[in-house]
């Protein structure tokens, strides 16, 4: 660690932000002063897409989810994940 920062009282939220936007805390801090931070729970995100398919497709896609008792979605995801993986 540098310098320690003396953290000043902000009369507003708009006084504050301009504070930290002109900082440097690369003056304060080092690269070492940090740890590795890990986020178990975060969920990875996802967009929807559209795509077509040819119906007979999509049909043997839905009687094999169906099957397995899951929505047929999901199945499209892990055929996909594991023809990608």
């Amino acid at each position: 660690m540098k310098k320690k920062i003396k953290l000043p009282q902000f009369k507003s939220k708009k006084q504050e932000l301009k504070h930290w936007s002109q900082i440097d805390l690369t003056e304060y801090f080092s690269s070492s002063d940090f740890s590795s931070v890990s986020f178990p729970n975060l969920k990875p995100t996802s967009h929807a897409i559209s795509i077509r398919l040819p119906s007979y497709l999509l049909l043997r896609l839905k009687e094999q989810a169906n099957e397995l008792h899951i929505p047929y979605q999901t199945l499209m995801k892990q055929y996909i994940a594991k023809g990608l993986l």
